[in-house]
């Protein structure tokens, strides 16, 4: 996994990173606009983390922290390049982002229907937790 590169995304990156996610991640979001993520990256620019691998886009993770909250979304790695260990390593560079701001637990989330995902986060030592329910309303 040497060959392997994590960082930070740049305003630059936008387009690749809402190209690939139409690619490679399940689901949409209101926020999956050039705005939506500018936002992300102008307001926590170490939030939303990008693996590549020669130079080339392989996976997406956004490691957000409020203050109170570690927060993971967009845990995405493309379907060419998936069961390599990408999915792992974006998840720890998230926890080590977190456990430097003082975070003390992640709440990811995960696709109800999305089964390979669920592997993916229990794999990386993450629990279901049936006792919440999110609730959400577009503003």
């Amino acid at each position: 996994m040497s060959d392997l590169h994590i960082r930070r995304a740049l305003l630059s990156d936008i387009g690749t990173v809402l190209r690939f996610w139409r690619d490679a991640a399940e689901g949409t979001s209101i926020s999956d606009d050039q705005d939506g993520v500018a936002r992300l990256i102008t307001r926590d620019p170490e939030a939303l983390l990008l693996a590549e691998r020669d130079g080339l886009l392989t996976g997406t993770v956004i490691a957000g922290f409020d203050g109170w909250r570690c927060s993971a979304y967009r845990l995405a790695v493309h379907p060419d390049h998936r069961r390599q260990g990408i999915a792992t390593a974006l998840l720890e560079a998230a926890e080590q982002r977190f456990a430097a701001l003082g975070g003390r637990r992640v709440d990811a989330m995960v696709l109800e229907a999305n089964e390979q995902a669920h592997h993916t986060w229990a794999a990386g030592g993450y629990q279901r937790e049936d006792r919440w329910r999110r609730w959400v309303k577009p503003i």
